[in-house]
């Protein structure tokens, strides 16, 4: 099979687990060629630590040899940067929200459908051994008819104690806070789960509060409202007719507190962070009727999160560093070559911003919001825990 090229436009903080993951993770459907930056030195360095091409925007959309390119540029340039990759004619897979608001992630779906080409998003965590592993249970029935579920992202964003704005300009924004930043990872899980979601209702809103370090040029005053919310809280409804109530707030402090449970009829699912692939630290847990104790489950399938005392090539922390981040595009890559759907489709990245897009809707009109998008759950991954055998159970449509 003729592996397929790809480039990456974006060479930030997160571009390091894709290019390390696309070339050093043992996929022979991947042709890893380059990455740009609108900071030259930004793609030079991930370039040579990854022995590929430096290389500009306008290179790797005119590449006639590149068929995906990987979009990790910051949440509020997603739009743009992926219409372009589409209008070049080539397959986009975007880091995480597709776009910042329902209307504008239309657009780029109606784009790719038009041009015949795929379009997908992160987050791909579902497709990692602990949530193939809880998709193989809710499948086989362990848990009975699930219920409602349970799920929550504790997490303090450090604006108080930094300057943000400064560091990140554009986060904060409507579309880029961590109703969206984080909310995805909640959403697919839930979905691949589940199924799709059919109506929406919520709260969101920006929670006020002065910046708390004595340092910050602005101690004492407000933190900057920048339209997103910092505080959300959704209750959905799937079609198959279980609930789910999912909250996220960037307000917290101390540890992050990740949660997701699923309830069903003969028994209850106690999932990890949804933010990992799956570890010692990570696992999987069931409880049935009658068990005094929470059962952990052996992971089924492969793709875990790498062991974190590893240092990473470049020296230095690298977010997400010891995780399969971009085995989607490999699932990609080989839909491309199979003529087969991919896993983390157009209608997944879609109804997840349609999801994030209704709560924000219903806060504000007081409604019950009806959804647009149905995609179908994306396919389980085939067992395979190691090597040749865990691409393989990638492509197994």
């Amino acid at each position: 099979m003729t592996p397929v090229k790809v480039g990456l436009i974006g060479s930030g903080s997160i571009s390091y687990i894709y290019l390390n993951t696309l070339k050093h993770g043992g996929f022979s459907i991947i042709d890893l060629v380059g990455c740009s930056d609108l900071v030259r030195e930004k793609a030079e360095a991930r370039a040579k630590l990854f022995d590929i091409r430096p290389m500009t925007n306008e290179e790797i959309l005119t590449d006639p040899d590149i068929e995906i390119v990987l979009n990790t540029t910051n949440n509020a340039a997603h739009h743009e940067v992926s219409r372009q990759i589409l209008e070049a004619g080539k397959h986009v897979y975007s880091e995480k929200a597709m776009d910042v608001n329902f209307a504008e992630g239309k657009k780029l779906y109606d784009l790719a459908q038009a041009k015949k080409l795929m379009l997908g998003a992160a987050p791909d965590c579902y497709l990692g051994a602990a949530y193939q592993t809880a998709r193989k249970l809710v499948d086989e029935g362990w848990i009975g008819t699930p219920l409602f579920a349970n799920a929550f992202c504790y997490r303090g964003y450090g604006m108080h104690e930094r300057s943000w704005e400064s560091d990140n300009p554009t986060f904060g924004m409507s579309g880029t806070s961590i109703h969206y930043d984080m909310s995805g990872y909640y959403y697919n899980v839930l979905i691949s789960l589940l199924g799709a979601v059919k109506r929406v209702s919520g709260f969101s809103r920006h929670f006020s509060r002065p910046y708390t370090n004595p340092r910050h040029e602005n101690y004492k005053q407000p933190v900057r409202e920048l339209g997103g919310s910092s505080l959300s809280m959704g209750l959905l409804e799937f079609h198959n007719g279980t609930y789910a109530n999912v909250t996220m707030t960037a307000e917290g402090v101390g540890a992050e507190i990740p949660r997701v449970e699923i309830f069903g009829t003969a028994g209850v699912l106690y999932l990890p962070d949804p933010n990992c692939f799956g570890s010692d630290h990570n696992a999987v847990y069931l409880s049935k009727p009658g068990s005094p104790e929470k059962l952990r489950i052996p992971f089924t399938h492969g793709f875990t999160d790498t062991d974190n005392t590893v240092p990473t090539r470049s020296g230095n922390y690298e977010p997400c560093f010891n995780s399969h981040r971009g085995v989607a595009v490999v699932d990609m890559a080989w839909a491309l070559r199979r003529g087969r759907p991919h896993r983390s489709s157009a209608e997944l990245a879609l109804h997840a911003v349609e999801i994030a897009d209704a709560i924000d809707r219903s806060s504000q009109t007081n409604e019950t919001i009806q959804l647009t998008t149905k995609p179908e759950r994306p396919a389980p991954l085939a067992g395979g825990l190691w090597g040749n055998s865990a691409e393989a159970s990638i492509d197994n449509l």
